[in-house]
C-alpha cells in the first residue's frame, strides 16, 4: 500500500487540447507495472476538449456540474453530477462543460505498452459545440 499525501501541482490544460479554461489534477500515476492514470479535470462554462481517443478506452465520472460529450459520428449528450461515461478503445470524442455551468469530472484512463494515453486531433468547430445550452436545455 502507498498512501499520496502531495500531489503534482494543479496544471492549466494546454491550448493545443483544450478550448477555454481548463485545469487538471493528477490524482493517481503508480508506478509500473500499473498503468493506471487518474485525473480530476475542472471545465469554466464553455471549456472543453479537443478531439481526441485513448489506446485502451477511458471513463468520466462527473462529480459536480453539467457538461456535454460526443463521439465522432454521434449527437452531442448532456451528462450531469453522477454521470459515468465508458468511452471505448479508440472512439473519437470530445467533452466538456455546457456553455452556462462549470464541470468537474475523474478522467481515468490507462495508459498503452508504450506509454501513451491519448492521441490529439483539431479542436471542435464552433458548429458541433452547441453554445446556445445543452441538447436538452432550451438556449
Amino acid at each position: 500500500m502507498h498512501i499520496t499525501s502531495n500531489r503534482p501541482d494543479t496544471q492549466q490544460g494546454p491550448a493545443e487540447n483544450f478550448t477555454g479554461s481548463v485545469w487538471l489534477d493528477e490524482i493517481a500515476a503508480p508506478a509500473a507495472p500499473s498503468r493506471l492514470r487518474v485525473f480530476n479535470v475542472h471545465f469554466t462554462p464553455g471549456a472543453h476538449t479537443a478531439w481526441h481517443r485513448h489506446p485502451r478506452g477511458q471513463v468520466l465520472h462527473v462529480l459536480e456540474g453539467e457538461g456535454l460529450v460526443q463521439r465522432k459520428g454521434g449527437d452531442v449528450e448532456a451528462i450531469r453530477a453522477g454521470d459515468t461515461v465508458w468511452i471505448v478503445p479508440d472512439e473519437w470524442h470530445w467533452h466538456g462543460a455546457g456553455p452556462r455551468t462549470f464541470m468537474t469530472h475523474l478522467a481515468v484512463v490507462e495508459a498503452a505498452k508504450d506509454g501513451t494515453t491519448t492521441e490529439w486531433d483539431a479542436h471542435v468547430g464552433p458548429d458541433e459545440y452547441p453554445a446556445g445550452g445543452s441538447p436538452d436545455t432550451p438556449a
